[in-house]
């Protein structure tokens, strides 16, 4: 096992394994933009060093920096957490010639997932439904018209290295499809540097549906059920909840049983989530997402697994500590996203935390690493906390979420605590019957001006 690993990243993730390290007796080192010199992880890390300005290309971004860290602390071993590096194949290369193990997959397998076209060649060929579509990149618009003629309207262009929404664009008809090609292209080119698309048939009201999957690199791995993360506001999760109140037993355990199988075949190793589309009671592929997810701890608290001490052990070679046979659902978790942001236009709101105070108590847990008198910097993401509520059903665990956000404070920076309260008071949430537009619609009619 490791003596001592790096986390190259910030905020509650990297608390996250700041925790998991100590519970498995592994010192932790922290690394730190000056800009977080002040921060939780700093604080809470059996050592911190400062990699560079607050700009993330200078400092989390910056590969040099982070190995050079690995040297001066003789870590042998990095966790990325979410974000930043941590679906970067480059960086992992750059990882494994120093002899530091990657608490991840493969540089191969991040590569593979990265590319969306390959990504979809390869589930396809692993026996993994996927969403109707053009086989690989579409190159012009002419291509792009037949495609969409032959998989019918309406259609969704995407970015091959896209992510968050951008390089994304409808056509409802083929009126539309120009502009949203040549948009969708364009957008690409400037996010990703690659203006490659490609083209798949739009589904009108799915649901969106990940399942955790989890491999020892040695050809054996287990699914951990699904995250329903269809409450989604610009292509961002706002809530996930599992398991999904739109999933049966025998429908999660064939899915499940899909992604276990396609991820062993190909020696996966570690956590990994493979994203579908749902309607109808069909799962579509759309990407695969190769290391640890923001709504883990949902997961984690149906099963009573902890998702990071298991990577760092099948990273260090050992199998995995559990089979599918030990996995078994034990009641409701749900998530919140809670982002320093004012409302309604989700502005972010970075600033001072004068007061802030966690809910507890029976199946509560906070993820955060806010503190009375913290700073929150403007250089990242607005993400500063995720409370997470488990019951022994859904209705349970949504009681205990409002009980929960009713007990949080968060004084002096505004938040989006209040789309929750909101949220909570709609029969379609409390019911379980949206899909991945009803929150858009929801914000359009109430808190969103525009």
């Amino acid at each position: 096992m490791f003596q001592k690993i790096l986390i190259a990243n910030r905020g509650e993730i990297a608390l996250r394994v700041i925790r998991a390290c100590r519970e498995m007796g592994i010192a932790s080192v922290a690394v730190h933009s000056t800009a977080d010199s002040d921060a939780m992880h700093v604080r809470m890390a059996d050592e911190a060093i400062c990699i560079g300005p607050p700009p993330s290309g200078q400092s989390y971004l910056s590969v040099p920096a982070i190995i050079s860290a690995c040297e001066i602390s003789g870590a042998e071993a990095i966790h990325p957490g979410y974000g930043f590096l941590s679906e970067n194949a480059a960086f992992v290369q750059v990882v494994e010639d120093h002899d530091i193990t990657f608490i991840g997959p493969s540089a191969e397998h991040i590569r593979m997932m990265g590319d969306k076209i390959t990504a979809k060649e390869t589930m396809k060929a692993l026996g993994v439904p996927c969403v109707p579509g053009s086989d690989g990149g579409v190159k012009d618009f002419e291509t792009a018209k037949t495609v969409a003629a032959e998989i019918g309207y309406p259609v969704i262009i995407k970015a091959t290295a896209g992510g968050g929404g951008r390089g994304m664009k409808q056509a409802l008809n083929a009126s539309e499809l120009e502009s949203a090609f040549r948009t969708a292209r364009s957008e690409a080119k400037a996010a990703f540097g690659n203006d490659e698309v490609y083209i798949e048939k739009y589904l009108s009201t799915p649901r969106h549906i990940e399942v955790q999957v989890f491999g020892d690199g040695k050809g054996n791995a287990v699914h951990l059920g699904e995250r329903d993360c269809s409450l989604q506001r610009r292509h961002q999760k706002v809530l996930e909840e599992a398991p999904s109140p739109a999933i049966d037993a025998e429908t999660r355990a064939r899915i499940g049983q899909t992604c276990a199988e396609a991820v062993a075949r190909i020696g996966y190793r570690g956590a990994g989530t493979i994203e579908f589309l749902y309607e109808n009671d069909e799962f579509y592929f759309i990407e695969m997402n190769t290391r640890l997810q923001v709504e883990h701890p949902v997961t984690e608290a149906i099963f009573g697994v902890d998702l990071v001490r298991e990577q760092i052990r099948v990273a260090a070679g050992a199998d995995l500590s559990f089979s599918q046979d030990d996995l078994k659902v034990l009641g409701h978790a749900i998530e919140v996203r809670i982002n320093a942001e004012k409302l309604p236009n989700f502005t972010p709101c970075p600033g001072r935390v004068n007061t802030y105070h966690a809910p507890g108590g029976l199946g509560v847990r906070m993820d955060s690493a806010l503190y009375s008198g913290y700073s929150i910097p403007p250089y990242y993401d607005s993400l500063i906390a995720k409370l997470i509520v488990h019951g022994r059903d859904r209705p349970e665990a949504l009681a205990r979420l409002n009980r929960a956000l009713g007990e949080l404070i968060i004084d002096g920076v505004d938040s989006s605590v209040p789309l929750f309260r909101a949220l909570l008071e709609q029969e379609d949430v409390l019911t379980g019957a949206y899909n991945i537009h009803w929150l858009e619609k929801f914000l359009a009619s109430t808190l969103d001006p525009k």
